[in-house]
């Protein structure tokens, strides 16, 4: 392997809406323990974790996930990784010039290593191999993709056909073609010829020679990110792209912009136990199954069924007599469809879409830099919930037009400032903050602050309110919530 650094550029913007209801708009799919303990963003971070081979991390982001992903990023233990928002969803082209001009501000040989943070890989050494077989082709000018021994026909993939091998770079093939998505009869097709394999859409290549590429093909593109960086600024811990030139640019992906069009496209063919976790089906193919084919998560009971994916996040879920499904409880919403539909999902999203239901953008449970808050129950003029508040973290000096809010603390210890007085709030103490009242919430202890508050009022949603001072950044700018 060479001594030269490569910087990770991990893609983690998607809304993972065909995963629903455990991925929402709000709490995508990357940030959820799909396959595991860790998170599928923390899995894919923890694969870089090698100081002498990776550099720190960027990871690319929407802004409305800016927090948790931060947050996740922390927990993954990698020292200096940057967090770049994307002020609006541009697909991967955009994304990665952004990386690839900040990468190379630093250093113009950068090679960078493009993954998704929403996939799956079951065996990273191979992984770490098949990066330090194309490591030299990269070096060399190349931009390697990395394409997928298939396993079984799958239409719901995009292919590479393999061409000659490379001249002085062993196991690195010519791409003779990208194919986009076939029908279930090519990609049986495909699968037997023996030289297709799954594009797994993550490269490996100079920044230098990607933005090169992108300029011969894609300049509209590489002209209003280079705008955007050169637009950017700090925020906290972020990097906050120029929003107007950002925006400009085309949304395109990076096979579109410059894969299917250069003549330095080049793949390793690997076997690491990659799965693109889009779907409902994709998570029962790599599930570990009992004798009847099923695959059970949590709490859930199966008699006479077979071949199902059942997930319980909260109840108890009992199934019999069926085959062939998937059943997929939370707290709030319970999905149900034949396991073969798992590709139609996407007809459901739209349609909760259309009806503006709120379980399409978040759980009942919402994380904020600060914390959390549980939605327990609500009724006509008045919602319950319970607020989480970590230790020496505090919500935004802010006050409300229509409604009241009642705090009693559960445990921990609350600093509280309403008008110009401050109250401390043991367990079981509690304030009332009228309509109207200039009002904050701190947690001053070292353990974490856990409270109910009773709002009431003739409108309780959460963007009646106005943030005078706040530590994370959002008093200028309108969010849902907190």
């Amino acid at each position: 392997m060479t001594q030269r650094r490569i910087v990770p550029v991990v893609l983690s913007g998607g809304a993972g809406t065909r995963l629903w209801p455990m991925s929402r708009e709000q709490h995508p799919k990357q940030l959820l323990p799909l396959a595991g303990q860790a998170s599928l963003l923390q899995e894919t971070l923890l694969r870089f974790s090698d100081g002498r081979r990776f550099a720190a991390p960027l990871v690319v982001t929407a802004e409305s996930l800016r927090f948790s992903v931060a947050e996740q990023l922390r927990m993954s233990g990698l020292p200096g990784g940057a967090v770049v928002l994307e002020p609006v969803a541009r697909n991967t082209g955009p994304a990665v010039a952004a990386a690839a001009l900040l990468a190379g501000e630093n250093d113009p040989d950068a090679l960078l290593l493009v993954a998704a943070a929403d996939h799956l890989i079951e065996d990273a050494d191979a992984f770490l191999r098949a990066v330090e077989v194309a490591t030299p082709a990269a070096a060399a000018g190349r931009l390697v993709t990395f394409s997928i021994q298939p396993t079984r026909p799958e239409p719901g993939y995009g292919y590479i056909r393999r061409g000659a091998p490379l001249a002085r770079h062993g196991g690195v093939y010519e791409v003779s073609s990208f194919i986009e998505k076939p029908n279930a009869e090519r990609a049986r097709r495909f699968v037997e010829a023996g030289d297709y394999s799954w594009n797994s859409g993550m490269f490996l290549f100079g920044a230098a020679s990607f933005l090169a590429e992108l300029e011969r093909h894609a300049p509209a593109v590489l002209e209003s990110v280079r705008r955007a960086v050169g637009e950017r600024r700090a925020d906290l811990d972020f990097i906050r792209l120029g929003e107007a030139a950002f925006a400009s640019a085309p949304a395109v992906s990076v096979d579109h912009a410059v894969m299917e069009h250069t003549d330095r496209a080049a793949t390793v063919p690997c076997d690491i136990g990659w799965t693109d976790v889009g779907s409902w089906g994709e998570l029962w193919n790599i599930g570990a199954k009992d004798a009847a084919g099923n695959v059970a998560m949590g709490d859930v009971v199966l008699e006479d069924s077979r071949n199902c994916y059942v997930r319980s996040e909260h109840h108890l879920v009992a199934a019999l007599g069926v085959e062939n499904l998937v059943l997929v409880a939370t707290d709030d919403a319970i999905l149900v469809m034949p396991r073969e539909r798992a590709q139609d999902m996407r007809q459901v999203v739209e349609r909760l879409r259309r009806l503006r239901r709120s379980e399409l953008i978040h759980h009942r449970r919402v994380s904020r830099p600060w914390g959390a808050f549980l939605s327990i129950h609500s009724g006509e003029r008045f919602q319950v919930k319970q607020l989480t508040v970590k230790p020496g973290a505090k919500l935004s000096l802010q006050k409300h037009y229509h409604r009241a809010e009642h705090w009693v603390v559960v445990n921990g210890t609350a600093l509280v400032t309403r008008g110009d007085q401050t109250h401390i709030l043991r367990e079981n103490e509690s304030v009332y903050i009228p309509a109207g009242t200039l009002h904050r919430l701190e947690n001053p202890g070292k353990v974490t602050l856990n409270l109910i508050e009773v709002q009431s009022g003739c409108y309780l949603g959460e963007d009646d309110i106005v943030r005078v001072d706040d530590t994370y950044g959002r008093a200028e700018r309108v969010e849902s919530g907190r």
